[in-house]
């Protein structure tokens, strides 16, 4: 891992980008003399990690005691994107606007994004609990709930997880939720224009852990509260502190 640059932002929390190999990735610390947990944070499928509402909920998150971090996985952000799936980002458009059907386009999308995403993310946690610093446990927290359902059956390391139910769940993770046993946080906006409110509830139903809060509040995909943060930072601090 090498770290490309670094700024002490006012809360005292330190922002460094790194790269390790081709993964270029933000690590938010906080100033503490113990080692602190990890969160991984994640975006929605094929954003930036420059996206500004991550950069936002990840300096909050550090300002409370928390290393994060964020990367922008296999064909996420500036990463080079296959034909493949640039095909199904323009199939997705052309039915979106005609009003047609969109599960299968979603389906040959996101299926493998997610697939290529996990060992990138999975190569990244083990780099950075090498890091000084960093104690573990480890958590998720992000708007790509089907990745956050991966890495939470596959990785071991992940003690408890919060998703956020604004993002299309490919089949396999839907089944896949049924594995997944860590405490669970699952924000829901009732009205998301983007996310049918019935199979987020089905989801919800569908996570094995015993362990699960689902917080729904009304409004469109963009409109989560801000005080969702703060509660979401309770729920990490009972697992994860």
């Amino acid at each position: 891992m090498r770290f490309t640059s670094e700024q002490r932002l006012d809360d005292g929390v330190l922002e460094r980008e790194f790269t390790l190999g081709e993964i270029p990735g933000t690590l938010w610390t906080p100033e503490s003399a113990a080692p602190l947990p990890l969160i991984l944070m994640s975006h929605n499928n094929g954003l930036p990690k420059a996206d500004p509402r991550l950069i936002a909920r990840a300096r909050y998150t550090a300002a409370r005691g928390y290393v994060v971090a964020t990367i922008d996985a296999a064909g996420c952000g500036d990463r080079p994107r296959s034909a493949a799936d640039e095909r199904a980002r323009s199939d997705l458009r052309r039915a979106m606007r005609a009003g047609e059907p969109v599960d299968e386009i979603f389906e040959s999308l996101i299926g493998p994004l997610v697939e290529n995403a996990v060992p990138d993310w999975r190569t990244t946690l083990d780099a950075l609990l090498e890091l000084p610093g960093i104690g573990g446990p480890v958590g998720y927290s992000g708007g790509w709930a089907a990745l956050g359902i991966r890495l939470a059956v596959v990785e071991p390391r992940i003690a408890a997880a919060s998703f956020f139910a604004g993002g299309y769940v490919p089949r396999a993770q839907r089944e896949e939720a049924r594995q997944v046993t860590v405490p669970l946080l699952l924000l829901l906006q009732w009205d998301d224009e983007g996310n049918p409110r019935q199979r987020a509830l089905d989801l919800f139903d569908a996570f094995g852990s015993e362990e699960k809060t689902l917080h729904a509040n009304p409004g469109g995909h963009t409109g989560t509260p801000w005080f969702e943060l703060e509660d979401g930072c309770r729920f990490l601090d009972r697992h994860l502190k």
